[in-house]
């Protein structure tokens, strides 16, 4: 029995995946590692937290001086200061993340007691309170030696609050993904040029630049538009081969008698690992290695199937380049409001824009060359071949 066209793309590309090699391993200060990916695993080089310190402001007590007269304050613990003694029959006064006393055995909140000068008076009924009450445990976040971050980590500005409390002064990360672009066609012209009718300005480009800067963990190392001329293709692709871990190319990967890109990337010494999958937009695209182990993908040239192909086939094979391979991809699941009941044998993938309670609406799209819905979009739907109706399906943002 023959898997579902879903599971089969998955496959293609998963295939393709498990043949990349991550980048190069690179050493950075903390100060250039916000939106790298982690290389090495980053273990805390202390307990957290390092000592008892309090989780509220209050009173640091023994349990058995809670009956009786009030407690002599005898000193206060603020965070960063070293711990105050604690004798029988007194109180120190502590602040949120100050040292426990040794001899403490709780913490009361400031506002479950009375103050009046030097002393103070507990309010809360002792059969009320239990040992290690408002006291973070020495550790209880992680040990020495444990493994805080793992390999294959985005390092966003979470992440950085972790790196710089463990005492890491520089971490090993992988190198940027170095990537170039290459938009074939004659009918090209720049963004912004006068344009006859039979010209297209180059979208692609644009597109795909900004896409890939999005992630810091990407460098875009060029961008050329290369006309429709097998050894024009071939001394190009030949050219970003030698300085780029990937290369995406839009356009010339279909059967046309222009379509020069997949003879292009034999002449070069790279593989085709698959072409063609059964998805529309994007039917043609095309995943290959040259001749280094690089990432070479093909996509197809009208404006939306660039935008959708690159989207949900590149970048997963772009983050496991970049040694992002084991982090999950986050998806969201949504409902359309505006359901139809047309049914492909492809799997679809439809422009939505995004409206209240985390809907869908699908937009009247008129073909993968459709600049304008693509514009209006917040994003897609990959709905399953012959399926229809309001979902929810799969959705990918830009």
């Amino acid at each position: 029995m023959s898997l579902p066209l879903l599971d089969q793309v998955t496959a293609s590309v998963s295939r393709f995946s498990e043949l990349l090699q991550p980048v190069a391993v690179e050493k950075k200060s903390i100060a250039e590692i916000v939106g790298r990916i982690l290389a090495q695993p980053l273990l805390a080089d202390r307990d957290s937290p390092p000592i008892d310190v309090s989780a509220m402001d209050g009173f640091a007590i023994r349990m058995a001086d809670l009956q009786g007269e009030p407690l002599k304050i005898v000193g206060t613990a603020a965070a960063g200061s070293p711990p105050v003694e604690l004798h029988p029959r007194t109180a120190v006064r502590i602040f949120t993340g100050g040292p426990v006393p040794s001899d403490a055995e709780a913490v009361v909140r400031r506002e479950d007691a009375d103050i009046a000068v030097d002393q103070v008076s507990i309010r809360t009924p002792p059969h009320e309170l239990r040992y290690g009450q408002n006291i973070r445990r020495c550790g209880e976040n992680i040990r020495t030696g444990q493994e805080l971050l793992p390999p294959g980590t985005l390092l966003t500005t979470a992440a950085m609050s972790a790196i710089a409390t463990f005492g890491a002064s520089e971490l090993s990360v992988y190198a940027r993904v170095r990537v170039s672009i290459l938009n074939t066609g004659d009918e090209l012209i720049p963004p912004g040029e006068p344009a006859q009718p039979w010209q297209i300005r180059d979208s692609n480009g644009p597109v795909l630049e900004t896409m890939l800067r999005l992630h810091r963990w990407i460098h875009v190392v060029h961008r050329q538009a290369v006309t429709d001329k097998l050894a024009i293709l071939v001394e190009a692709l030949n050219q970003q081969l030698a300085s780029s871990d990937a290369i995406l190319l839009t356009g010339g990967v279909s059967m046309g008698d222009y379509d020069f890109v997949p003879e292009a990337i034999l002449q070069c010494g790279g593989k085709i690992i698959f072409h063609r999958l059964p998805i529309r937009p994007g039917k043609p695209i095309l995943g290959a290695m040259g001749p280094g182990g690089q990432l070479i993908v093909g996509l197809p040239g009208n404006p939306v199937s660039v935008a959708v192909t690159a989207k949900r086939f590149a970048f997963p094979l772009l983050r496991k380049l970049g040694g992002l391979a084991n982090v999950p991809q986050l998806l969201n699941w949504i409902p359309i409001v505006n359901p139809d009941s047309k049914v492909l044998d492809l799997i679809w993938y439809r422009l939505v824009k995004l409206v209240d309670n985390g809907k869908g609406e699908l937009l009247d799209s008129h073909g993968s060359g459709d600049l304008v819905s693509l514009a209006l979009s917040d994003g897609f739907v990959e709905v399953p071949a012959g399926q229809s109706g309001p979902g929810p399906w799969k959705y990918f943002s830009w």
